[in-house]
């Protein structure tokens, strides 16, 4: 009976990408708020949550792609978004600490089921040229979905900040449940074993980059930046919120809560990256390792004095300055990290590097999380996001070395990365 519902694949990707841009997009502009004005969550319970969700995704994502791998892309795509909807919901409708730590283990196993499995299914179904090209369009499309979640927060959300993660949750459980009825899958070959992401895979992909890695001095400094910005992160993102809330009056434009103040500066946020972005691509010279070096210096250099200016801030107009400048910097250092790391790499490696420098990340969030917390907890929020800036200023001296070391290979040509044995 469902068989004749199936709609086109490009169709079906740009529908679930516009669904889930806007129902998640409701979720997560309002769930910091949530979890500590209606929740009432402590700093170390914040960074907690946060911890949870990191040491989930990091544990599933080898188990549930085999489902991918081996079942269905489909499959795991509907259970993912169920799963997903199911989590926002307990959070939404439990405001305590415990079901919101649940909550992040049950959409954290939603997340890992459709890590990956949406790019590979529509991959399958439409090929890679044109699967590449329709990335570029969702991504454009989902600005947009991105800014009506924004505007849908604001409607419904300015009296009572549970009501926007609720409403998301719904629509991201009712996005599965139309996504099983009218997607298709008619490419899909079930990956070899040798190829499926299982726990031998994944060891084998960390040794392997790290044998790669320990050839190329350049690549062994980048590992420890990549550790720095993950040690910062995971407490910065989940105090930010909170260090507003506890040092500051915070103007209620209308309604009865701030959620509006912090979609005006989702919003102001989201259009000044725009402009920075246009900057950075019209100055930089991506092709130039050492000009991505000299930038990665300056951003790092500027995040970390954003967030002391941030944790020190005596008024709310350089709090915001400062917070937002955090926002557009660390944006642009994504990019700008991803194409560092890119320079000189033989294609057999490049995957398994890449993937190995977003396990560093990830262990760097599940290590420094919990410390800041507690550091928050016991102290102050403002000491905690102070420490946070100089958990990332090591990155600083690596990155001085990185590029000392570039610039000796540019005077002395170095083979270009082979793969390890």
């Amino acid at each position: 009976m469902f068989r004749t519902l199936k709609l086109d694949a490009t169709r079906v990707y740009l529908f679930m990408e516009i669904a889930m841009g806007v129902f998640f997009g409701m979720v997560v502009v309002t769930n910091s708020l949530y979890e500590v004005t209606v929740a009432g969550l402590s700093a170390l319970q914040l960074v907690l949550i946060g911890t949870m969700l990191e040491v989930s995704t990091f544990l599933f994502e080898v188990p549930t792609g085999i489902v991918a791998d081996v079942y269905s892309r489909r499959l795991s795509i509907v259970i993912g978004y169920v799963l997903i909807g199911l989590g926002f919901l307990i959070e939404g409708f439990f405001p305590a600490f415990r079901p919101i730590l649940l909550a992040q283990v049950v959409w954290g196993l939603g997340y890992t089921f459709t890590s990956g499995a949406k790019q590979a299914w529509i991959t399958d179904e439409i090929g890679e040229e044109s699967a590449n090209k329709l990335f570029l369009r969702s991504a454009r499309l989902g600005t947009y979905a991105w800014l009506l979640a924004l505007a849908a927060v604001v409607l419904i959300g300015s009296n009572n900040t549970a009501i926007p993660i609720r409403v998301g949750a719904i629509g991201i459980v009712l996005t599965g449940i139309v996504l099983a009825i009218i997607m298709p899958e008619t490419g899909f070959h079930p990956t070899p074993q040798e190829d499926r992401n299982t726990w031998q895979h994944m060891w084998y992909v960390f040794k392997q980059g790290a044998s790669a890695v320990r050839g190329h001095p350049r690549l062994s400094n980048i590992v420890f930046i990549g550790l720095c910005y993950g040690l910062y992160s995971e407490g910065l993102d989940r105090l930010s919120v909170k260090l507003l809330l506890d040092n500051f009056r915070l103007p209620v434009l209308f309604g009865s809560n701030q959620l509006p103040f912090f979609i005006m500066l989702e919003v102001i946020g989201t259009v000044l990256y725009f402009f920075v972005v246009r900057f950075v691509e019209k100055r930089l010279d991506t092709s130039s390792p050492l000009a991505i070096g000299r930038a990665m210096l300056l951003v790092t250099g500027l995040i970390t004095i954003s967030i002391l200016s941030f944790a020190l801030s005596p008024t709310l107009v350089l709090a915001v300055i400062s917070m937002t400048a955090v926002g557009l910097l660390r944006g642009v250092s994504g990019p700008l990290q991803t194409a560092w790391i890119n320079q000189k790499l033989d294609s057999r490696v490049r995957a398994t590097i890449h993937s190995m420098f977003g396990q560093v990340d990830a262990i760097g969030q599940m290590t420094g999380g919990p410390v800041i917390g507690l550091i928050a907890n016991v102290f102050s929020v403002r000491l905690a996001v102070g420490i946070s800036s100089l958990l990332l200023s090591p990155a600083l001296l690596f990155i001085q070395r990185a590029n000392r070391i570039q610039r000796a290979d540019v005077e002395i040509p170095e083979p270009v990365l082979q793969s390890a044995d």
